[in-house]
């Protein structure tokens, strides 16, 4: 495989492509509605703290270098273990936030004029967590790949 650092920057380029072609028809303001600076808070502090609370987050750090420098098998084993839980905590930390807005939803139906807004926060948690997902998939990926290798090298 290519260097990992290479791949995730592919796929950013391939999401914003995505993203761009998704959004070709709307307006500059429309795109700003895709930002909700809570629910991304929300899933970094899921994320972060938890895998430090962990002891996974020097392994998961570690996952941007799989292929560029060499680890052995269990440096692999523990490091496809933090990226699964990262995995894990981004998923969540959007169930959180989907919940959270979700609430805040429910608690302002009087208030039509809040509906839209607030309906669009729970679908932005969970775009963010697909996002998220999106880069740590090959993160995984190619951590699992090198370790079998690994155990292949050790089998002969």
């Amino acid at each position: 495989m290519k260097n990992i650092r290479m791949v995730l920057f592919g796929e950013l380029i391939l999401f914003v492509v995505l993203f761009a072609f998704a959004l070709s028809n709307a307006t500059i303001s429309s795109v700003l509605w895709f930002v909700d600076f809570p629910s991304l808070i929300l899933i970094a502090l899921a994320l972060i703290p938890g895998l430090i609370i962990m002891g996974a987050w020097k392994d998961f750090l570690k996952s941007f270098s799989v292929g560029v420098k060499h680890y052995k098998l269990l440096e692999l084993k523990n490091i496809v273990g933090a990226v699964v839980a990262a995995q894990k905590l981004t998923v969540l930390g959007a169930l959180f936030g989907i919940i959270t807005s979700a609430v805040l939803l429910m608690g302002a139906l009087d208030d039509y004029t809040l509906i839209g807004a607030r309906l669009a926060m729970c679908f932005l948690s969970g775009l963010y967590a697909v996002v998220v997902e999106f880069f740590l998939l090959p993160l995984r990926w190619n951590a699992e790949r090198r370790m079998n290798e690994e155990m292949d090298l050790g089998d002969e």
